[in-house]
């Protein structure tokens, strides 16, 4: 029997980011409790009718070695130029990126739920290869099915993400590691703090979902800039 399709709340209209910018931090906090809601079918686990299995659960693939790039001069930051495209070739991401800002509720926004495969770039922060750290996210699923970054979880150390400029450059950066964070213990100063080079953090759902609560968890890619062209 084909699995009943579930309907929940799409992430983006539940989502948990809030950003506040100081001298030297851009902080997204998110709310004890809040939820990152779904709706793609998923089967049910035994015991919660409710609750599907999403990739990137607690400790899935976290746990890889970190990056080490190769020895080198570390590429000159860019100047500021707006992203046009966003692509992780080793999960076969090739997309068109849009702008994002706050929503009345200081709340980050997300790319429109009827265009799933477009990555939302928070347009108040660095621009690809700008000095600091570059907010990237996308949904996971929505009520249509999966979305752009449905594998983002799958994402190994070393692995290259390439942004595409309006000024005709790429920015390179090279993924470090892959983290699931709990939201009710999201560390927000880990995730976003500056380290003082090119860097890149990208987004989106993970862990359990449930129809009542949405997702448990965040994605966390993280990564720096290696190289431009």
């Amino acid at each position: 029997m084909a699995p009943r399709r579930r309907r929940g709340r799409p992430w983006y209209r539940t989502r948990a980011y809030r950003l506040t910018r100081t001298a030297v931090l851009v902080t997204v906090l998110v709310t004890v409790g809040s939820r990152c809601g779904g709706g793609h079918d998923g089967a049910g686990r035994a015991g919660d009718p409710d609750a599907v299995a999403a990739a990137g659960g607690p400790g899935g693939s976290g746990d890889d070695k970190p990056c080490v790039p190769p020895s080198g001069p570390s590429p000159h930051p860019l100047p500021r130029s707006r992203p046009t495209s966003f692509r992780i070739r080793s999960l076969g991401i090739d997309a068109p990126v849009t702008a994002i800002g706050l929503d009345k509720e200081r709340q980050l926004e997300t790319p429109p739920v009827d265009q799933a495969k477009l990555v939302g770039w928070y347009r108040s922060g660095p621009t690809p290869g700008e000095s600091g750290t570059a907010i990237a996210v996308g949904h996971r699923d929505t009520l249509t099915g999966p979305a752009v970054f449905a594998g983002l979880a799958q994402v190994k150390p070393c692995k290259l993400i390439e942004v595409g400029r309006a000024d005709g450059r790429t920015a390179v950066y090279t993924v470090d590691r892959m983290k699931v964070f709990d939201k009710a213990g999201f560390p927000d100063k880990e995730v976003y703090a500056s380290a003082g080079r090119p860097e890149l953090r990208v987004l989106t759902c993970g862990g359990l979902y449930s129809r009542r609560t949405g997702y448990t968890s965040n994605v966390v890619v993280f990564a720096h800039l290696t190289a431009t062209k």
